[in-house]
């Protein structure tokens, strides 16, 4: 490093920019860019397994379980008297393997009541592939 000694008067301000701290954020910065690198560089190499011929994905079977605004159940379209008949449709669809989908569909008029008693039925026999469809109906 070179070093400006007596060249100018003492009266004159030092017209050069002082270059230490720039070097310093520099190396700094430097040092934090070698660290974080290689973190960025790590990859988990999976042996994944080869498929010799294509399968197709089996689509679940999918039931309509509707509500009606009194309460009436449609199990694919179908009243469904009672609550025993619906809790046999229920059971049957729990022990199928697959689980088929139930997309239950509650009317926009229909008492929570009702809604939350199907649901806790197909919770109780053991329904684990259940969703909501129709919920356009109550976006106004």
């Amino acid at each position: 490093m070179a070093m400006n000694v007596g060249a100018g008067k003492d009266d004159e301000p030092m017209m050069e920019i002082n270059t230490t701290p720039l070097i310093d954020v520099m190396l700094v910065l430097l040092v934090m860019l070698i660290i974080t690198i290689p973190i960025q560089t790590h990859a988990v190499k999976l042996d994944m397994p080869r498929n010799a011929q294509a399968q197709t994905p089996q689509l679940p079977q999918v039931v309509d379980l509707e509500l009606d605004f009194d309460g009436t159940v449609f199990w694919n379209g179908v009243p469904v008297p009672n609550t025993a008949m619906l809790d046999d449709y229920l059971k049957a669809a729990a022990l199928q393997e697959p689980q088929p989908e139930i997309h239950l569909k509650p009317n926009r008029l229909v008492k929570y009541d009702y809604v939350a008693r199907v649901l806790a039925a197909a919770q109780r026999l053991g329904v684990t592939r259940i969703g909501f469809v129709g919920n356009e109906q109550y976006m106004d």
